[in-house]
């Protein structure tokens, strides 16, 4: 009977702490990994769809899609975008599967870090969002537009509470459970 009394005890402490530390979660870094989590699936779907594309003729499919969104086929966006597709080889759609797939892996590391609450991930984070901003701000400036002006303050947003984040960890030593 006292075993039974014992292990409960014990299984109770470990539910308790568990739910513990689950309340603890820094809902930050949870909302940061989802939005890495979601980029690595539109990145894998995207480089998935690129390969789909690679033996087909891209401008019949162009077409296709505008006149499946309604789109007037003499229209300047669809004319422009026919002038794009044009210049995509297949070994140029190749380069680009390639490289969205390698971008979602990393997304993926990245979300995965982050909800699991690793440091190695902060880090990382921190460091691939400060090696786009120059990039951004030159789209941005190049190219002025709601969108890319978002894209640019949800990763300054990512980039300050991670920089805070951290920060405030090296202040707070961590404490070990033994």
């Amino acid at each position: 009977m006292e075993s039974e009394l014992t292990t409960d005890r014990n299984w109770m402490s470990s539910t308790s702490s568990s739910a513990a530390e689950q309340r603890h979660r820094d809902r930050g870094l949870m909302a940061i990994g989802l939005f890495k989590l979601g980029k690595a699936v539109f990145f894998f779907l995207l480089g998935f769809g690129a390969i789909h594309l690679l033996h087909k003729d891209l401008g019949d499919e162009v077409m296709r899609l505008a006149a499946a969104l309604k789109f007037d086929p003499e229209s300047k966006f669809v004319t422009l975008l026919l002038d794009k597709v044009d210049l995509i080889d297949a070994h140029r759609l190749k380069q680009i599967s390639l490289a969205t797939f390698a971008y979602s892996a990393l997304a993926l590391t990245e979300g995965i870090g982050l909800m699991l609450e690793k440091v190695w991930a902060e880090y990382l984070t921190l460091l691939l969002t400060v090696s786009f901003l120059p990039w951004e701000v030159f789209e941005l400036g190049q190219h002025p537009n709601w969108f890319r002006l978002s894209l640019l303050l949800i990763n300054l947003a990512v980039l300050a509470y991670l920089i805070w984040l951290l920060k405030r960890k090296k202040v707070q030593p961590r404490v070990h459970a033994f």
